[in-house]
């Protein structure tokens, strides 16, 4: 044994990996539906440290993983982030998440004064009760201790389990009647113009009478197929391509037209011919449908957009991401050049650009550095939550001249999901020693104080969500996930509520919810004092 140990306090990034590898197997432990995930290796790696105190990898190591954390959520989220802040269901959201937030850190400041818990702690418990890296990182940077990961630790586990625990027992209070929707799958109708009062029309007019759900993709003419010109004047039997992803509004579009003619477009391909392509080049990634410029003589449109594991309708204002896979319309001789157009590489899809990720850190490290005179506290610097509001408005413009600020989701996800166990892997290691040496005398308190403290942010959070601003129970899962952070808590949420709403809540209000707990720590640090 003590071979292995000084192998590890000589080999700091072999004990990182160990720890890492070690965490993920503990993580994957599941007592009835409830696992720490990525959590654990926190745990692994102050037991690791504890058992060897000298093998600590150095602290820069830490403070990179949680820069790729906070700019990949940043990416991803910006968009959903501002159109929450710009909606009134997502202002609502912001404030009930705000709210309980807030609540919580008064209820781990109020130990300091009440119990006479140190502030490095208290604020410790106070992020790992929310699930917080970033403010876990914020306190030991501000107040240079280890205190923060001892109660981080200990109330880190209430701080998974609680909410999910909680979120089981409200759904048994409310009974909420949640039926799942019926997955987005683009659906399809040939129909033959029979209505009089159409046919003379401008096929401009005649999609401003449809609903915003349906398109008309293509049209049929005297035996051809030909794209639809928004100046083409409707004629008895055109048969008309519609296309939505509610069966219903095809039926009413049907009957609005004419008649089903199914097989007089879809078995003729010598004019157009259906193709579906990966968008993976710069040309087409973060620009609207209406700014593509397709290559001259190729007469293309789109039918439709897949994203993830949902069909969306093209709508002009649609911006392309790194994946979608698109639906076109086009002769089968321009099928290559159409092909080369959108990049059609899966392989293009994982990769990243490292030169925007470069300047964007870069930039949001530059805007964090910056000090700012806050009235009544001083003189503050933002750091790494300046970083993530940077990131959000990257992920929001999406495109700046040749930067493409948005990355796949895939290699988004690996990039954050890689950064955070790295932090959790260094800091847990690096705070081993002090905890073991601190948990036998406070253990069994900070525990009763972590649950407190989720036990506030829950109730409060949960409290305006659904009596105060009476949200669907569906969205309001999703704003206590976001609140709370762990997204082992919006996967329990998931599995509540089966419908897209958890998400979206849990998008609109997770980047602010960790700003306000990355600025309550650092206003509590210059208020009350290291």
């Amino acid at each position: 044994m003590d071979m292995l140990k000084t192998l590890l306090e000589t080999q700091p990034l072999l004990t990182l990996f160990v720890t890492v590898a070690l965490g993920y197997v503990v993580g994957e432990i599941n007592i009835k539906g409830v696992s720490l995930g990525s959590g654990a290796v926190l745990f692994v790696g102050l037991a690791i440290g504890g058992w060897a105190p000298k093998s600590a990898p150095p602290a820069l190591l830490g403070t990179l993983g949680l820069l790729l954390f906070l700019y990949g959520i940043g990416i991803q989220y910006g968009e959903q982030f501002f159109k929450g802040l710009s909606s009134a269901e997502g202002l609502k959201a912001n404030i009930a998440a705000a709210l309980g937030v807030i609540g919580a850190g008064f209820v781990s400041v109020a130990l300091v004064h009440l119990f006479g818990v140190g502030l490095d702690q208290a604020l410790g418990m106070f992020a790992g009760s929310g699930t917080s890296t970033a403010s876990l990182q914020a306190a030991m940077a501000m107040l240079k201790g280890d205190g923060a990961t001892v109660g981080y630790s200990v109330s880190y586990p209430f701080g998974v389990a609680g909410p999910i625990l909680f979120l089981y027992a409200l759904s048994a209070l409310i009974k909420p009647k949640i039926e799942r929707p019926p997955q987005k799958v683009m659906e399809t109708a040939e129909i033959a113009l029979r209505n009089p009062a159409l046919i003379g029309l401008k096929l401009s007019d005649l999609i401003k009478r449809l609903p915003d759900e349906v398109a008309i993709a293509a049209v049929r003419r005297a035996h051809h197929n030909q794209q639809p010109a928004h100046d083409l004047v409707l004629e008895p039997d055109d048969v008309l391509l519609a296309t939505a992803t509610d069966p219903a509004l095809l039926r009413e579009t049907t009957s609005m037209f004419g008649e089903l003619q199914p097989g007089r477009m879809t078995s003729h391909r010598e004019d157009l011919d259906y193709l579906r392509v990966f968008a993976s080049s710069k040309l087409v990634v973060g620009h609207a449908l209406r700014d593509l410029r397709f290559p001259d003589g190729v007469d293309c449109s789109i039918a439709h957009v897949r994203r993830g594991d949902a069909d969306m309708m093209p709508s002009q204002d649609l911006i392309l991401e790194f994946g979608d896979r698109v639906g076109l319309l086009v002769n089968g001789a321009h099928h290559k050049t159409m092909r080369a157009f959108f990049g059609d590489s899966i392989k293009g899809t994982a990769e990243l650009s490292f030169i925007s990720i470069g300047v964007g850190a870069a930039l949001g490290l530059l805007v964090g550095a910056i000090p700012i005179a806050i009235p009544g506290v001083g003189k503050m610097t933002f750091g790494l939550a300046a970083l993530l509001l940077v990131a959000l408005c990257l992920g929001r413009v999406r495109r700046f001249g040749p930067f493409v600020w948005t990355m796949p989701l895939t290699a988004n996800l690996v990039l954050r999901n890689f950064g955070l166990t790295i932090f959790l892997a260094q800091v847990g290691i690096a705070s081993g020693p002090k905890f073991f040496a601190t948990v036998g005398v406070t253990g069994a308190s900070f525990l009763l104080y972590g649950v407190v403290i989720a036990l506030a942010l829950l109730i409060i959070t949960a409290a305006f969500c659904l009596w105060i601003f009476r949200m669907p129970f569906d969205l309001a899962v999703g704003v206590i996930s976001g609140a709370t952070g762990n997204p082992a808590i919006l996967a329990f949420a998931n599995r509540l509520a089966p419908t897209d709403r958890p998400d979206v809540g849990y998008a609109m209000i997770f980047p602010s919810m960790t700003i306000v707990k990355i600025l309550f720590v650092q206003i509590a640090v210059v208020l009350i004092g290291g």
